[in-house]
């Protein structure tokens, strides 16, 4: 029973070689296997010169060689600037030749900056090219020249002497008076409680904050956004935004949930404003339930989606927004960046549906009538309290920049002395409803018109397929190209987004101007009559 079974017999044999062989190796002896069965401990495994007798193993790690990096040799030293930029002035050729050397566009390709026109000087609602060719701004430029383009003394004077005095304080370091005044004015216009005013640069910042400041008062993330609609350019807005653009982002900006505006392209909500309002409140709400009422900071609209296609609410649209978000624990954000400061004959749009107060507005072109770079960040009194005690997570170098601010308070009590909102309610609203009219009922390819206030908008379909001429975004066709010659032509500028063509003069234009605007594009939309009919 104790003799040793074969294989045992071959494993003793085996071992008893290794062992023999390992014996005569040099420095491999006996002695070094004795110091590897003693080396127990971690400290004696890991050793900058390897485990002892053994420098091959666990010793310090060896580096690759020395890498060969390439080192830059471009020069980077400053030109030498010409002697032209101390000229008093530049030829056309020359303006045109720098514009498509170094200038870029936005939202389309930089090519077409050769074909753009050259303007040189800008009078009440009309800007004249190098040529001495008189345009009426039939759009206020981007829907922002609210104020024409002849800035008054008052104004001027309040940005030069804002100028001479302190042109520029970091707003967290120091607080200039007219940031105080203007924040006043804006308080006692403003109805509610929409007490609270930061002051970014543009439209798009203003939304950023919006966004941020929601976020962060209900610890929630999700942010509703209709389809139709356009928020800004900057990362989170753009996200925001529905309309082609967003595509831009990617999908670098998250959070954002969207919701069908209540008048679809492809379907309708019911057959009459009432039903489809209903309806679509009724989808939004059960998206809300969906989606989880705890996690969604707000619902962020346009009042009255100007990039859309001036889309006017049903009546109870805003309303049962508010309502919903009420109900919710839910913000409402009421974006007016185009619409806000009397676009639409009341100093901001929502003030047009009953009882709607949003809990965050913002605001931007109007404010200035654009002659200097502001917008508004406007929150009711909670939110306001929230922040006293807590930072906003928000900021720029530009916010509450002095004279911006300087020229925002002069615009805004110019508008007020002008009594624009009344002029904007009692002259232009009724022209633009009845040439709008005129012109759906004169031609067959175009199908609708929208109106509220100085903001108005026309569909164009195609005559043969009853389609919309092109989709917003893509490249115009032959039709359209005709089209937009013609309205240059006739001595209109402004941006034509196909299939729509939006009509928001500057709010200080007069009855005679404004029909005259209408004949105008009266015979662009006679051209691409013709271009139609010529397929």
């Amino acid at each position: 029973l104790l003799s040793p079974s074969p294989i045992q017999r071959l494993r003793f044999g085996t071992m008893a070689s290794l062992w023999a062989v390992r014996a005569v190796r040099g420095g491999r002896g006996a002695a070094a296997r004795v110091r590897v069965r003693h080396a127990t401990s971690y400290r004696d495994l890991s050793r900058t010169e390897g485990v002892a007798g053994y420098p091959n193993v666990n010793a310090r790690f060896k580096q690759e060689p020395p890498r060969k990096r390439l080192l830059p040799n471009e020069d980077n030293s400053c030109g030498q600037p010409s002697q032209r930029h101390w000229q008093s002035s530049w030829s056309a050729e020359d303006v045109r030749k720098a514009a498509v050397d170094h200038a870029m566009l936005t939202w389309s390709p930089s090519s077409s900056v050769s074909s753009l026109p050259i303007l040189e000087r800008a009078e009440g609602v009309y800007v004249y090219d190098s040529e001495g060719k008189k345009y009426l701004d039939w759009t206020s430029e981007a829907v922002c020249v609210n104020l024409g383009h002849s800035v008054p003394e008052s104004v001027k004077e309040a940005m030069l002497e804002q100028m001479e005095q302190t042109p520029f304080v970091y707003g967290g370091i120091g607080l200039v008076p007219v940031r105080a005044k203007l924040s006043a004015l804006l308080a006692e216009l403003a109805p509610g409680d929409l007490n609270g005013f930061l002051f970014p640069s543009s439209g798009g910042e203003a939304n950023d904050c919006a966004i941020r400041l929601a976020r962060l008062y209900t610890g929630k993330t999700k942010i509703f956004n209709q389809y139709r609609s356009y928020h800004g350019g900057t990362l989170a807005p753009l996200g925001a935004t529905g309309d082609f653009r967003r595509r831009f982002a990617q999908d670098s900006a998250t959070g954002f949930v969207k919701m069908f505006n209540p008048e679809p392209h492809f379907f309708r909500w019911g057959d009459t404003d009432e039903k489809a309002c209903e309806m679509a409140l009724s989808c939004l709400e059960e998206q809300i339930v969906a989606e989880g009422p705890s996690t969604i900071a707000a619902i962020m609209v346009e009042s009255i989606p100007g990039s859309a296609g001036v889309l006017i609410p049903a009546v109870g649209f805003m309303e049962g927004i508010r309502s919903l978000c009420n109900q919710y624990g839910i913000l409402m954000i009421c974006d007016e960046v185009m619409t806000g400061f009397g676009r639409t004959g009341s100093l901001f749009a929502f003030q047009h549906f009953e009882g709607v107060i949003p809990d965050i507005v913002t605001s931007a072109k109007g404010l200035t009538g654009s002659w200097q770079p502001l917008s508004m960040v406007g929150v009711r009194q909670p939110l306001k309290d929230f922040f006293k005690d807590k930072a906003t997570g928000w900021g720029s170098t530009f916010q509450a920049h002095p004279v911006a601010m300087a020229c925002g308070y002069a615009s805004l009590k110019y508008m007020l002395e002008k009594e624009l909102l009344s002029h904007v309610q009692r002259v232009i609203q009724p022209v633009m409803i009845e040439e709008l009219d005129r012109l759906v009922s004169k031609y067959d390819f175009v199908k609708q018109a929208r109106c509220v206030g100085a903001f108005g908008c026309l569909d164009l379909i195609d005559p043969k397929t009853g389609e919309r001429v092109m989709q917003l975004g893509e490249p115009l066709t032959p039709e359209m190209q005709t089209f937009k010659k013609a309205f240059n032509a006739e001595g209109l500028i402004g941006f034509l987004r196909p299939p729509q063509v939006h009509c928001a003069p500057p709010l200080i234009i007069s009855e005679g101007e404004l029909r005259d605007g209408f004949q105008r594009l009266d015979r662009a939309l006679g051209t691409l009559q013709a271009a139609f009919q010529a397929r």
